[in-house]
């Protein structure tokens, strides 16, 4: 099992970095979901497990953190669907309505995905704090409309609250073009098969 709570720490060093996942990982039993360097320059660590031992783990890595830590996230009862998403899941259906929302940092993006959905009765088609985004993170939801707008507003207003707004767009009546691209896993890799029909 997982666990229930995320970490996320975000250092300025790839060293530091290094020295951060050691002392979390002898301090606590959590499972690390990635350590690895993200745009521009900077290193993401993010695990999850029981919530006693993620706020043990961050504390570790925090410790030993000083001067490189850029940005955190201790997230303690995650919903369900984040997890999955991290992992690459995209799940766009036929939706009445798509809210898209950028973050500035991963850690800001995650807590405003959990603040989505927890608030709003809307669905996470996907979710990405990986290379090529700039170091910043995106999500998209689903649902009617005047769910999306409640979870677009939820979002937006916990990005506000820690300076991380970027830009959401609410697309209603979504075309089918759009859905087939909705965080499609790397971008401008055009397919042979479109290629030959050229």
């Amino acid at each position: 099992m997982l666990g229930d709570a995320l970490g996320l720490v975000e250092l300025g060093s790839l060293a530091r970095g290094y020295r951060a996942l050691d002392a979390l990982t002898k301090r606590s039993p959590v499972t690390v979901l990635e350590a690895n360097l993200v745009e521009p320059g900077k290193f993401l660590l993010l695990f999850c497990g029981g919530v006693a031992e993620v706020e043990e783990a961050m504390t570790a890595a925090l410790g030993v953190a000083d001067g490189a830590l850029i940005d955190q996230l201790l997230l303690p009862f995650a919903h369900a669907a984040l997890l999955p998403a991290l992992a690459g899941a995209v799940n766009v259906g036929s939706p009445d309505t798509l809210g898209v929302v950028e973050g500035r940092t991963p850690a800001a993006t995650l807590l405003a995905a959990d603040r989505a959905l927890k608030d709003a009765d809307v669905a996470l088609c996907g979710l990405r704090v990986s290379p090529g985004l700039g170091g910043r993170g995106v999500f998209v939801i689903s649902g009617v409309q005047h769910d999306v707008e409640a979870g677009l507003a939820a979002a937006t207003a916990q990005l506000n609250a820690r300076g991380a707004f970027h830009a959401v767009e609410l697309i209603p009546r979504p075309s089918d073009e759009l859905v087939a691209m909705v965080l499609r896993p790397a971008p401008f890799v055009l397919s042979p098969n479109l290629l030959r029909g050229a």
